[in-house]
């Protein structure tokens, strides 16, 4: 059983269930001296809730969940919702008995229905109840970020954690040592490398990439912001700019603004648009890595609803939301949050890094090291390998 509820985790599930294809194929049958086969065939067979590109990998998708992605506030408006979603995959998991289930990213979510399911099989126990699924969180919740107390949680309820980021293993082995953790890697590294990372282009004719994010409640946030930030570049300069958004329903939301002439709205292709850019404008999410991967210097920026970010502020212990920021330990992208997320403050610095060229080879050379530091090439064939030990 896999789980997904977001554009990107999406995605991060379907390159995985590739994976674990052609893992799983490779175990050997193991004879056993009863009559009666247990098992009929060590073909895989998967189900649970993403979004299209699980149906495509051939995930037997209960519902979309990824059309009702939200964090903060906007998760709390769809509370009722999302809670029946978390009761119909908890019966869903009870009434099919999966070897294992995997959790991929959207941990307000998935650690919840991890929880369900723990209590269900530890109510459970004796010669007539022989469930007991390992359950798998494919990519870290942001404890070290803020309230760490939810590794204790984490350590509870799953029985392997993979994480995408160095530093993470050492972090877990101080806060929830009995929780296994195994690095395996950032999937930007596999998912691009088929891709051409070009080398500096001067900026006569600046290309700005816009990026406001992948969930509806992001956009009616960021989509002015973006607009007033656009109008500012593109007084009195010749330019152009690319909107990526993930979803036809996401783009049309877009169109609904008055945005500078030259702007091209892309629904996907982001790896064919990233290379090109002299810059990009992008929410803090994972867009940032992958604006960090193509080596694209970037004005990081993000606004929220006044009460999660109150809440926000208070419990977050890392100074910057920009994961390259994170990784380097200081400001490679500008970053500007809530209040100071305005037009002319993205503008101001947008327009700084098209016209200072040593500044943006200075940012290419400190993403080309915090790139360097996302393990080699594999990623989805060593989360894999370590689902199939587990199993």
């Amino acid at each position: 059983m896999i789980i997904a509820g977001e554009a990107s985790g999406d995605l991060l599930a379907a390159e995985l269930v590739a994976a674990l294809r052609d893992e799983l194929a490779k175990i050997q049958a193991r004879y056993t001296p009863e009559p009666q086969a247990i098992e009929t065939s060590l073909t895989p067979r998967f189900f649970g809730a993403g979004g299209p590109k699980m149906r495509a990998a051939g995930v037997d998708t209960a519902f979309d969940l990824t059309e009702h992605a939200a964090i903060g506030l906007d998760a709390a408006r769809k509370y009722s919702q999302l809670w029946r979603y978390l009761r119909q995959l908890a019966r869903l998991a009870i009434d099919q008995k999966p070897d294992g289930i995997i959790c991929v990213d959207y941990s307000g979510f998935n650690l919840r229905l991890a929880s369900a399911i723990r209590r269900y099989t530890r109510k459970r126990r004796g010669p007539f109840h022989n469930w007991h699924p390992r359950i798998v969180q494919y990519v870290s919740p942001q404890v070290w970020a803020s309230r760490p107390g939810r590794a204790r949680r984490v350590e509870r309820d799953v029985d392997l954690l993979l994480s995408i980021f160095p530093f993470e293993k050492d972090w877990y082995a101080l806060h929830a040592p009995r929780l296994k953790v195994e690095y395996v890697g950032h999937p930007v590294v596999d998912r691009y490398a088929a891709f051409n990372v070009r080398a500096e282009q001067p900026a006569e004719t600046p290309m700005v990439a816009l990026l406001p994010g992948s969930r509806a409640g992001e956009l009616r946030r960021h989509l002015p912001v973006l607009r007033d930030a656009a109008h500012e570049i593109a007084r009195g300069r010749s330019l152009e700019f690319h909107m990526v958004l993930p979803t036809a329903a996401l783009a049309e939301i877009a169109r609904g603004f008055d945005w500078p002439d030259r702007t091209n709205i892309h629904i996907g292709g982001l790896p064919e648009v990233l290379p090109r850019m002299t810059i990009a404008l992008a929410s803090t999410g994972t867009v940032t890595m992958e604006c960090a991967y193509f080596r694209v210097p970037t004005v990081a920026f993000y606004k929220t609803s006044w009460l999660t970010y109150e809440i926000g502020k208070r419990i977050v212990t890392v100074g910057y939301l920009a994961m390259p920021n994170v990784l380097a330990g200081h400001e490679v992208f500008p970053e500007f949050v809530q209040h100071n997320a305005t037009g002319q403050n993205i503008a101001r610095a947008a327009l700084e890094l098209i016209e200072n060229d040593s500044r943006r080879i200075e940012i290419r050379q400190k993403l080309q090291k915090i790139i360097s530091l996302l393990g080699p090439l594999g990623g989805a064939r060593r989360a894999a390998r370590a689902i199939t030990r587990l199993l």
